[in-house]
């Protein structure tokens, strides 16, 4: 991998400024009509999935198209809603649901807690080895960068379980970083929120998707809560998976580097450019894949234009290619079994001593 003088980093931000500038001065009506359409979508799925569970005495082939159907409203809001709304992508709009101020999502994690971790601490450190908790979520060991412990002999299995329960591994993942249930905080840690607001907001969110999912549409279903009950475990079951294994994809393929927190001091923003497409992969598919993985199959144009509006990532990322490839930079994009072939590889790879290391 060549180096990027400043001046190549300077000019390599220029343009990757040029292309986030003709997509946000063109926002309008397009982009209203797109997202709010996709929120119709999801809320419809959502009660016709619930309403065909109930009817699903009639024939168990309505309570499975219920199950699909609820599972694909949830994978629409954790994805291409949720997780974009609560970049700011559609702040613009001032709409009172599609807000990242105001808008909630139908997980378990806090949003609060999620535009912490996720927006500021992951989006600004990407890949930044003891900086961004998000580079294996503390159980996984993805890179020689870190020391290899008895515990990743198992951590195959350990991903199995962070992938089905994965709702709640974002859920408590600012918790466990701020060490708020064991031991003492890392001296670098910076408190923004109390340890007690983390454990309120922690406790109140995940209290009241249980009730909802497990206690509330069960009860009202009558006779068929069992199936409407057991219906809501495999559709959130079902996005956890989808969820995890798309995230995955996007950021620990083999091709992913990760950087050491010296060579980013004081970097410019075209060293931050630089980083976000060296450390984040793409994935191919058809238009509605797209849009089920919240156009996070292309997470290197994620990883540049955060706050854009995801539905013009595959229009830019011929461009970004393009711009890339003129400065030397690898684009990382395969299609997406073999993406998440490798980063089964990689999983597996680090779960013993050695490997290579990944820093730039």
């Amino acid at each position: 991998m060549m180096k990027l003088t400043e001046q190549q980093l300077s000019e390599l931000a220029a343009e990757l400024d040029q292309v986030k500038a003709g997509v946000i001065s063109q926002l309008g009506d397009k982009e209203a009509r797109y997202i709010r359409r996709m929120l119709l979508t999801q809320r419809l799925s959502a009660i016709s999935g619930r309403v065909l569970m109930v009817l699903g005495f009639i024939t168990p082939w309505l309570w499975v198209l219920g199950v699909a159907l609820l599972a694909l409203a949830k994978i629409l809001d954790n994805m291409e809603i949720g997780h974009n709304v609560l970049h700011g992508q559609y702040d613009w709009m001032n709409d009172p649901v599609l807000h990242s101020q105001r808008f909630e999502w139908d997980i378990a994690c806090d949003a609060g807690s999620w535009k912490r971790t996720h927006n500021f601490e992951h989006h600004t450190y990407t890949n930044i080895i003891g900086k961004d908790r998000d580079f294996g979520y503390g159980l996984l060991r993805l890179s020689n960068d870190f020391r290899w412990r008895l515990r990743n002999l198992w951590q195959f299995a350990t991903y199995l379980v962070l992938s089905t329960l994965f709702q709640w591994g974002v859920s408590y993942h600012e918790l466990a970083g701020e060490r708020v249930f064991f031991g003492k905080k890392k001296p670098d840690r910076i408190n923004s929120v109390s340890h007690s607001d983390l454990k309120k907001a922690f406790f109140g969110k995940g209290t009241r998707q249980l009730f909802k999912d497990y206690v509330f549409f069960p009860l009202i279903a009558g006779p068929m809560w069992l199936w409407v009950l057991a219906g809501n475990l495999v559709a959130n079951i079902i996005r956890n998976l989808w969820t995890s294994t798309v995230i995955f994809c996007g950021h620990f393929t083999a091709d992913v580097h990760t950087f050491t927190q010296q060579q980013c001091e004081g970097e410019s923003r075209g060293h931050w450019y630089y980083r976000q497409i060296l450390g984040s992969s793409n994935f191919t598919g058809p238009r509605w894949f797209h849009i089920l993985t919240g156009h996070l199959s292309c997470q290197i144009e994620h990883h540049l234009f955060p706050d854009m509006p995801a539905m013009h990532y595959l229009t830019v990322a011929p461009q970004v290619e393009a711009i890339a490839k003129k400065y030397g930079i690898a684009y990382n994009s395969g299609s997406f079994l073999r993406q998440y072939a490798t980063v089964v590889a990689r999983i597996i790879r680090y779960s013993f001593p050695g490997g290579r290391a990944t820093a730039v």
